[in-house]
């Protein structure tokens, strides 16, 4: 792989921060070294002291004064070593990349950790994407990536997709105005990157199946682009067996992977990794130094404890008790559309994730029944314009959310929603 192709003037510029570097060095040294180097606060200034946080079935985190001085000071860009060495047994024990043991100049396997998966996102598109790159992607997609996207002024390329995905016949013919070839030719300008969020997608609720994956990875390998798998809904995913990931058939390097602990753990920790090949993950770290510095180390910290004091099984175990209560607030969800939308309405049933992609019949624009009219009935949801590149489309599709409300305020949003779209047609 030629990563040089992959990485912006930008990008390519950046090089460790000295006081970062040395930040790192005093984190690894003994305790013996007297460092009048960095400009780390004292701890003893602080006024946190002692924590002890309570989990489930009554456990509990503690993090005593050396802890907390720990906690509260300056850390690693990439992450605090302990949690990333249990990050990469997780990647190697789920996804066992063929990247792990490839020397690091050829893509071997990296992870870091970031402050949510959108922040490590929103870097890798800044590490890709000049000004008049072709990405690839398939619409409806998740908003936030649109907003991150759109500043950098890249050709956003939409691949058709249906309820199992991106529809590879479609990618293929997309591709098919290129050589193979052609990558090697800046001027010919090939995508350079593929954007999909493979399982429970946000905010169809599709997941890629896994020969769609094969072959959308063997187009990858032709034509020599990057594929961004963003998977922050692979450990709700409702059936068993899960599909291979896009990174546990990685044989060049060629794949960067987002998780995120959000939809498991918690969403205001701001704890998501990024997995993919050294010499990518390496410039994602350089822009954390000048940018965020570190996650926090607070965090990072309380999620190691709890994931040391689970293990991997006590995790897997956890994750799923979170499946069994989304399946059933899904199952909730779609008992409602069925009661109250059926003739008025139509879905598909989601495969992972936390949403039902909505099409109402007969109305060819939703967006001021959703905004408007059903604000008025104290009923919200997203129009489906929020999820396209020309968000001034009209869209007969709307996404309803299926992780907060009861079963019985779905029911009721669904009998007012119902009303209204009989009152609009």
């Amino acid at each position: 792989m030629n990563y040089a192709r992959f990485i912006t003037a930008t990008s390519a510029a950046r090089r460790p921060s000295p006081i970062r570097v040395l930040t790192e060095i005093m984190n690894r040294a003994p305790k013996s070294l007297i460092s009048l180097a960095t400009g780390s606060p004292n701890p003893i200034t602080f006024p946190f002291k002692t924590a002890v946080i309570t989990t489930e079935h009554g456990k509990t985190i503690r993090f005593d004064e050396e802890t907390m001085k720990r906690a509260l000071q300056y850390s690693q860009s990439a992450g605090i070593p302990e949690l990333l060495s249990w990050l990469k047994q997780l990647q190697v024990k789920l996804h066992n990349p063929p990247t792990l043991h490839y020397p690091a100049s050829q893509g071997q396997m990296d992870i870091c950790v970031t402050t949510g998966s959108q922040e490590g996102l929103c870097k890798v598109f800044e590490m890709i994407i000049n000004r008049g790159d072709n990405i690839l992607l398939n619409e409806p997609v998740y908003s936030g990536t649109l907003q991150a996207l759109l500043p950098l002024g890249c050709n956003i390329i939409n691949v058709s997709s249906d309820e199992y995905g991106i529809i590879p016949d479609s990618l293929k013919e997309i591709l098919s105005k290129w050589k193979p070839e052609d990558s090697k030719n800046p001027k010919k300008n090939t995508p350079k990157l593929l954007y999909t969020v493979p399982n429970g997608d946000n905010p169809t609720g599709n997941s890629l199946t896994s020969n769609r994956k094969k072959e959308i990875y063997e187009l990858a390998r032709k034509y020599d682009f990057l594929i961004i798998e963003d998977d922050p809904y692979y450990f709700l995913q409702f059936n068993k067996p899960w599909a291979p990931t896009f990174l546990s058939m990685d044989i060049d390097g060629r794949v960067i992977r987002a998780d995120s602990f959000s939809k498991v753990l918690s969403s205001g920790l701001r704890i998501g990794f990024i997995t993919g090949p050294k010499p990518l993950i390496e410039r994602v770290v350089l822009h954390t130094q000048v940018s965020t510095l570190h996650p926090s180390t607070f965090t990072q910290l309380m999620v190691s404890q709890l994931l040391h004091q689970w293990g991997e099984e006590g995790f897997l175990a956890h994750i799923e008790r979170v499946i069994d209560y989304y399946r059933k607030q899904k199952d909730a969800l779609l008992a409602a559309a069925d009661k109250w939308l059926s003739g008025l309405a139509e879905w598909h049933v989601p495969t992972a994730g936390m949403f039902i992609w909505i099409k109402i019949k007969g109305i060819n624009d939703v967006k001021k029944l959703v905004e408007e009219k059903a604000i008025k009935k104290e009923i919200l949801m997203v129009p489906g314009n929020a999820f396209y590149i020309d968000s001034s489309a009209p869209s007969p599709y709307f996404r309803a959310s299926f992780s907060l409300a009861s079963p019985e305020q779905m029911d009721v949003a669904f009998q007012r929603l119902a009303e209204l779209i009989k009152e609009s047609l």
